[in-house]
């Protein structure tokens, strides 16, 4: 059983949120200037990226942290807790549906969460994964946003951001799929707790490694 960060009943959101804020962008940074310009500037949003965080951290959500969970789950949570999520996905982010259905000439599709980020003036389309980030989850995210961008998208709207939020993110297919240079398509792991010392420790040690192993190919 993984050991948990206790802590009091009355710890405060803002709290929470500077954990999870550092530990995700920490991980995100690649190098010193990055992290100091965060402290002296705050978060700025000026493309898709700055709005991804690695990882999510959903300890409000109540979850358990076990495989008998469901994506219908973690989705009707994160509507239960909608203030709290959208504290999580950073600034700019408006919620505009769940299950929120495309319809083409041949067949419906439901995406499970659809945001709009006034930043960055375009749609976010979340899809929720309870395992291991597969080849087959990239594959049609990578759908949803062409057909979003051609059915949904407005004048004036940017290209349209898809986020794929899965337990485990397999490098794997993050490196050698459309993932590795798109510029609209997202892949990160959710954490349904906030990490010990040791597991972030863990996690900052893996986080480096992958970038070295990314920057040697």
């Amino acid at each position: 059983m993984r050991s948990r960060l206790k802590r009091p009943d009355g710890v405060t959101v803002l709290e929470r949120q500077i954990h999870s804020f550092l530990f995700a962008r920490l991980l995100k940074s690649r190098d010193k200037a990055g992290v100091l310009a965060l402290a002296d500037q705050g978060q700025t949003v000026r493309q898709p990226i700055d709005v991804i965080k690695q990882p999510y951290v959903l300890d409000f959500l109540n979850l358990p942290d076990q495989k008998q969970l469901h994506e219908s789950d973690i989705e009707s949570a994160i509507i239960e807790n909608l203030q709290p999520f959208l504290l999580e996905l950073g600034k700019g982010f408006a919620f505009v549906a769940r299950q929120y259905r495309v319809t083409t000439e041949s067949q419906n599709f439901f995406l499970d969460l659809v945001f709009y980020n006034f930043l960055l003036k375009c749609f976010v389309l979340i899809d929720l994964k309870i395992g291991r980030l597969e080849h087959q989850d990239v594959g049609q995210m990578d759908m949803y946003l062409r057909i979003f961008d051609d059915l949904k998208r407005g004048e004036g709207d940017n290209p349209t951001v898809g986020l794929i939020l899965c337990a485990e993110k397999d490098e794997i297919v993050a490196r050698y799929s459309i993932l590795h240079e798109s510029q609209q398509m997202f892949a990160s792991k959710y954490m349904l707790y906030l990490p010990t010392e040791d597991e972030l420790r863990n996690e900052l040690a893996r986080e480096r490694a992958d970038i070295q192993a990314r920057q040697e190919n």
